[in-house]
């Protein structure tokens, strides 16, 4: 009798002890994604963490409607923008393993009428963003509101940005011929196909929309901060059906959690597939690191794979811990320093230690000082963080930094910034690049004519600074 007591009261403080630790770990989370959101101003957010199978963390935050003082719930659609391209990946993989296609198909296999530079483009080279294309999104006369076949027969006259499969540069172009192919063997629109494959139950939980403007029951409207009104506004950018594969996925929260475990179970695809789809493509500039439509990013030595969207939205799976982070928002003030993937990083830091990266955890809290405190405050933080870690290297998120703070008005904070990150970073051609765009907004022409100068003799290949430097003269020569 004894013994059965003692074997009871061991479980028991067994229990209390997982109890408490789960408890202690959320609380940790609700305390930094409070400080988070509190920073950034984010009007809405939901986050979920799932490990060993289990939903361990699910909490919905702020507002879905500003206007409408609508809160975040279970029930919120949320624009996942390209995180929308994992869906897509999915989609393709179950086409491989039914025997439909094969990652070394030819595009022109599916798709007529195409330029003899992209003939022998492969499946592959569209996942990885390894194919080359001239990207569609990045030309004024090519509007998403043309038909399809105008579209490409613009596009088509475009040059190539690189040879296949020599690196890695994102491009909406990959996604948009991967839904067309989709569309070709299936016979189903790209949606009908995503929809009955993927999200078969769901109703108006999931839904394909790449107009942001557009005002749906369920779903949480994007938000742009104006620097100027310093308020939020709706977002109403429109890229049409033809982006769907790409940005176009509205879901729940709910709704992205089965999907997670769908596809953790096999149910979508069988696990040497999804292994097969993690892959690192085999770059020819053996530089860049990309899987196949999955983002391979390394915390603490570990990789994990995902991808983000909209700088709002980021899905990341930690494979070999078991581990599956997800975040949805609707909106950031400083949208450009990738929130959503410092929130990945720094949750999976507090629900597993092997995960704490020391890296990535410090360059947060340099975004984090350099927004919230006196710039010289926060210039000795970050020099005290070089000092102990003078192997660290800063230049891309000083520079990041530089321009949010230009951006809301602090040009005056703004030039310490890029003036430290030239000195920590001498011999970078785009630290001097960037001092001297400020510099020239600030009208110091002559210190900007200087550091556009030493931008040159660091990368005489700098047009930019060039055509700078002729607009300097001209504005001299008017002020003499």
């Amino acid at each position: 009798m004894k013994k059965i007591l003692f074997i009871v009261c061991l479980l028991f403080g067994l229990n209390l002890s997982f109890s408490q630790t789960d408890n202690v770990t959320e609380q940790k989370i609700d305390s930094y994604i409070k400080e988070v959101i509190e920073l950034n101003e984010i009007p809405g957010a939901a986050l979920a963490v799932i490990k060993d199978g289990k939903i361990v963390y699910e909490k919905y935050y702020g507002k879905a409607s500003i206007e409408e003082n609508k809160a975040v719930d279970k029930n919120t659609a949320f624009k996942i923008f390209s995180t929308t391209k994992l869906i897509t990946s999915v989609g393709i993989f179950q086409l491989i393993e039914k025997g439909k296609l094969t990652l070394e198909d030819p595009i022109s296999k599916y798709l007529e009428n195409l330029p003899e530079d992209w003939q022998e483009i492969k499946i592959k080279n569209l996942l990885t963003h390894s194919s080359g294309l001239p990207d569609i999104v990045q030309f004024e006369d090519i509007p998403f509101s043309l038909p399809y076949t105008e579209k490409i027969s613009l596009l088509s006259k475009k040059p190539m940005q690189f040879v296949t499969g020599n690196q890695y540069r994102y491009n909406q172009t990959n996604y948009l011929f991967l839904a067309k192919i989709i569309e070709k063997i299936t016979s189903l629109t790209f949606e009908e196909y995503i929809l009955s494959n993927q999200f078969p139950k769901a109703k108006s939980s999931v839904f394909f929309l790449s107009n942001f403007g557009q005002i749906t029951p369920r779903g949480a409207i994007r938000y742009n901060y104006n620097t100027e009104t310093k308020k939020y506004e709706k977002n109403n950018y429109n890229s049409g059906p033809d982006s769907h594969s790409a940005n176009g996925l509205n879901l729940t929260l709910t709704e992205f959690l089965k999907w997670n475990q769908n596809l953790d179970n096999d149910i979508y695809l069988k696990e040497e597939t999804r292994y097969n789809m993690w892959k690192p493509y085999p770059f020819a500039n053996n530089t860049d690191r990309f899987a196949y439509g999955w983002e391979i990013v390394p915390v603490n030595k570990t990789l994990s794979y995902g991808f983000t969207g909209g700088n709002e939205t980021a899905f990341r799976k930690f494979i070999d811990n078991n581990l599956t982070i997800i975040f949805l928002s609707n909106g950031h003030k400083y949208s450009n320093l990738y929130v959503q993937s410092q929130v990945i990083n720094h949750v999976a830091s507090i629900v597993d230690k092997s995960l704490v990266d020391d890296y990535l955890l410090s360059g947060e809290k340099i975004n984090q000082d350099f927004l919230k405190l006196e710039i010289t405050k926060s210039e000795q933080n970050y020099l005290n963080t070089k000092k102990n870690h003078p192997d660290w290297n800063f230049e891309y998120r000083l520079n990041v930094i530089g321009y949010t703070l230009l951006s809301h008005g602090r040009i005056n904070d703004a030039i310490k910034v890029f003036e430290l990150n030239v000195k920590e970073n001498p011999n970078s051609g785009n630290a001097y690049d960037s001092l001297a765009d400020v510099y020239f907004k600030n009208n110091q022409l002559q210190d900007s004519k200087k550091n556009y100068k030493k931008t040159l003799e660091l990368s005489p290949e700098n047009t930019n600074a060039k055509e700078m430097l002729e607009k300097i003269e001209k504005k001299l020569n008017e002020k003499s």
